[in-house]
C-alpha cells in the first residue's frame, strides 16, 4: 500500500497567506500589544511615582528594573517549558501572569509591595515573547516570514503609543494606577484565546498528537489530500536535540550564540533606558512632562514604522543588513538629540531612536527564530531573550544613576546611543552555519520504500 507521507515544514513554507496565517497573527500581536503597554507604562509612572513617594532617580530606576528581572526568569523558565509542554499551554499561564499582577500593581500603596508585583508580572512578560515570537515564525510562510513576525511584533511598539496617548488623558483625573487597572484587559480575553489560537505543528508532531496536526493542516492548505494514513513528517534531522540551553552550543553554533546573546543584552539596555526614562530625560533637557509624553509617543511611533519596513526590506534583502542600519542610525540620532534643535527635528530624531531600538530588538528576535532549528526555537529566543533582560534591568538602573549625576544631557543621550553601536557590531559578526536539512530517519526509510 502506497504510504502518503507529509513534510509539515515544506507545507508551511510554500503555503499561501490564508486566514489562518491572520488569525494566528491578530492574537500573537493583541498578546505582544500589552507587553509593549506594560513597558511605556514605566516612563508614564516613574515620574508621579518619583513624587508621591519621594524617590530618588536611583531608587525609580531600581523600581523599573524588578519587572525586567522578572521578565529575566520568566523568558529562562518559559522559553524551555514550551518546547516540553507546548507553546499555546505556556502563552496562557503567562498571560494571566502579567495581565493579573500588572493590574494589582495599581493597588500598590509603596514601593515594597509595587516591586514584589512588577517582579511576578515580569515573569509572564518575558515568558511570553520568545514565545509568540516562535508561534508566528513557525506558522509563517518562507517568503513573507520576517514580514509577519515584525508586524506581529509591532504590536510591542503600538502599546507603547496607547500607554503614551492614555497617559496623556488618563493620569491628571485619575492618576498613576489607572495605567495598570488598564493592563487587566487581556484577563477577559483568555477563553477567546484559548479557543483560536493554535498549538505548535511541530509540538503536536512530536507528541504524536496527528489528528490535531492533520486539522491544522488541512486550514493552512485546503488542497491537501490528508487521511488517517497519512504520516506528517518534519524536515529536520534534529527531531530527537533535546530543548536544553546547551544545544544551543551545538553544531557550529556557539560563538553566534554569544553574539546573539550580547546584542540582546545591549539592544535591551537600550530599549528599556529609553521606555523607562524617555520623559525624564526630557524633562531634564528643559520640556515639560505633557512634552515628554509626546516624545515617548514618537518613539513608539518611530518603532512601528522600523518594525514593519525593517520586516519587508528584511524579507527582500537579509534581516543582518537592515538591522545595522536601523542600529547604527540609532546611535546617531540619540547622540543628536543632545544638542539644540528645532522641535520637529527632535520629534524625528526621537523616532528614529524608537524605529532603532525597538525596530532592531524585534527584528533580533526574528533573526534568532530563523538561525535556530525548530526543536530548540523557544529555548534560543528564550535564553538570549533572557540574558537580554539584564541589560534591561540595568538600562533603567544606570540612566538613574547617570540623572542623579546632573551630567551635561548631551552625556546622557551619548551613553544611551553607545550600546546599540555594539549592537551593530555583534549582528555584523554573526556567522550562520548551514543547517542540515534532512527528513527524519524513520521518514527517510519510509519514503525510500515508497519510491521502491
Amino acid at each position: 500500500m502506497t504510504v502518503n507521507i507529509v513534510n509539515v515544514n515544506e507545507v508551511i513554507d510554500k503555503a499561501k497567506f490564508t486566514p489562518f496565517h491572520f488569525n494566528i497573527v491578530f492574537w500573537c500581536l493583541l498578546i505582544i500589544l500589552f507587553d509593549g503597554y506594560d513597558l511605556a507604562i514605566n516612563g508614564v509612572a516613574l515620574p508621579l511615582l518619583m513624587q508621591e513617594w519621594s524617590l530618588s532617580a536611583v531608587q525609580a530606576g531600581m523600581l523599573a528594573s524588578t519587572a525586567l528581572a522578572g521578565m529575566m526568569f520568566g523568558a529562562m523558565l518559559f522559553g524551555t517549558l514550551a518546547d516540553k509542554i507546548g507553546r499555546k499551554k505556556v502563552i496562557m499561564i503567562c498571560v494571566l501572569l502579567f495581565s493579573g499582577f500588572t493590574f494589582a500593581g495599581g493597588f500598590a500603596s509603596n514601593p515594597t509591595e509595587f516591586g514584589v508585583l512588577r517582579f511576578l508580572a515580569g515573569l509572564g512578560i518575558g515568558g511570553v515573547m520568545p514565545n509568540l515570537v516562535a508561534l508566528t515564525s513557525e506558522y509563517a510562510p518562507a517568503r513573507l516570514r520576517a514580514t509577519l513576525v515584525t508586524t506581529m511584533f509591532s504590536g510591542y511598539a503600538v502599546g507603547g503609543v496607547m500607554a503614551a496617548l492614555f497617559g496623556a488623558w488618563f493620569t491628571p483625573n485619575f492618576g498613576w494606577e489607572i495605567m495598570f487597572f488598564i493592563a487587566g484587559v487581556p484577563l477577559l480575553l483568555l477563553p477567546v484565546i484559548w479557543k483560536f489560537l493554535p498549538e505548535s505543528l511541530t509540538f503536536l508532531v512530536k507528541a504524536q498528537k496527528h489528528e490535531n496536526a492533520r486539522h491544522i493542516m488541512q486550514r493552512l492548505n485546503d488542497q491537501l489530500n490528508l487521511s488517517e494514513q497519512s504520516q506528517l513528517i518534519l524536515s529536520e534531522v534534529k527531531v530527537t536535540e533535546p530543548a536544553f540551553v546547551s544545544s544551543l552550543f551545538k553544531q557550529g553554533r556557539a560563538g553566534s550564540t554569544l553574539l546573539f546573546w550580547l546584542a540582546f543584552f545591549m539592544c535591551l539596555l537600550t530599549l528599556y533606558a529609553l521606555g523607562s526614562w524617555l520623559p525624564k530625560l526630557m524633562m531634564a533637557a528643559g520640556y515639560s512632562l505633557g512634552n515628554s509624553l509626546m516624545f515617548l509617543l514618537a518613539m513608539n511611533i518611530g518603532a512601528v514604522i522600523g518594525t514593519v519596513g525593517g520586516g519587508i526590506l528584511a524579507d527582500k534583502f537579509h534581516l543582518k543588513p537592515v538591522i545595522i542600519t536601523l542600529c547604527l542610525s540609532g546611535a546617531v540620532a540619540l547622540s543628536l538629540l543632545g544638542f539644540n534643535s528645532p522641535q520637529p527635528v527632535i520629534y524625528l530624531l526621537v523616532a528614529v531612536a524608537g524605529a532603532a531600538a525597538i525596530g532592531g530588538q524585534i527584528l533580533l528576535y526574528s533573526y534568532v527564530a530563523q538561525y535556530y532549528p525548530l526543536t530548540v526555537r523557544s529555548t534560543g529566543i528564550g535564553w538570549a531573550s533572557a540574558v537580554g533582560r539584564s541589560g534591561a534591568i540595568v538600562g533603567p538602573i544606570l540612566i538613574g544613576m547617570l540623572l542623579g549625576m546632573e551630567l551635561p544631557h548631551q552625556i546622557n543621550f551619548m551613553a544611551v546611543g553607545l550600546p546599540i553601536v555594539i549592537v551593530a557590531i555583534a549582528v555584523a559578526l554573526i556567522v550562520r552555519k548551514d543547517r542540515v536539512v534532512d527528513a527524519h530517519p524513520v521518514a527517510e526509510a519510509k519514503l525510500k520504500a515508497v519510491k521502491a
